[in-house]
């Protein structure tokens, strides 16, 4: 990406394509003709699962008021307590927190680029795909990338911050009447 079309994004944009630049990113941030400010607008607009796209969930800490991004895949819920089990307590960070914050309206919150350096978690659920999507700094703007990337360019690592989905539920009780089945 040359200067002149790095001038033509939005300000947003333009510091999540010089952060990924700088991280030897191969991908560029592209813009959506729609806004993609929920994980299912974002997934009808590039043809992908829901589960893909990456969305970046922003909570305040309590004990410091600290931002905490969660980035979660598009199909799971934040789980609260495991967030916080993780990270201390946390609370509802409202959108002129996401702002002071991250220099990101909410519904554009990318996982890179922050004005202030979040405390990061990445949804361990994210990997179950070979590409993804997130967002790139504006409710119209996304990036692609590997699930794989994120620890490189957030510092961040995976772990289960999520709510169980009722698939694994199903599974997980399948397994389990499967087992007692077996039993002697």
């Amino acid at each position: 990406m040359c200067g002149a079309e790095l001038h033509s994004l939005p300000e947003g944009v333009q510091r999540v394509a010089r952060a990924l630049q700088d991280a030897d990113h191969p991908h560029v941030p592209v813009m959506l003709d729609g806004a993609a400010r929920t994980a299912q607008e974002a997934a009808d607009a590039l043809g992908v699962e829901l589960g893909q796209i990456a969305k970046s969930v922003i909570f305040k800490r309590k004990e410091d008021g600290v931002a905490v991004l969660v980035v979660a895949s598009g199909d799971r819920r934040v789980d609260e307590k495991k967030v916080s089990a993780l990270v201390g307590k946390i609370g509802r960070a409202d959108a002129d927190f996401v702002k002071a914050q991250t220099g990101f309206a909410i519904g554009g919150v990318s996982p890179v680029a922050h004005l202030h350096p979040p405390v990061t978690l990445l949804d361990q659920d994210l990997w179950r795909f070979d590409e993804i999507w997130a967002a790139a700094g504006h409710p119209h703007g996304v990036f692609r990338l590997r699930p794989q990337d994120l620890p490189d360019l957030t510092g961040a690592r995976s772990v289960d911050v999520v709510q169980a989905s009722p698939g694994a539920q199903v599974q997980t009780a399948d397994a389990c009447r499967a087992l007692a089945q077996d039993a002697p």
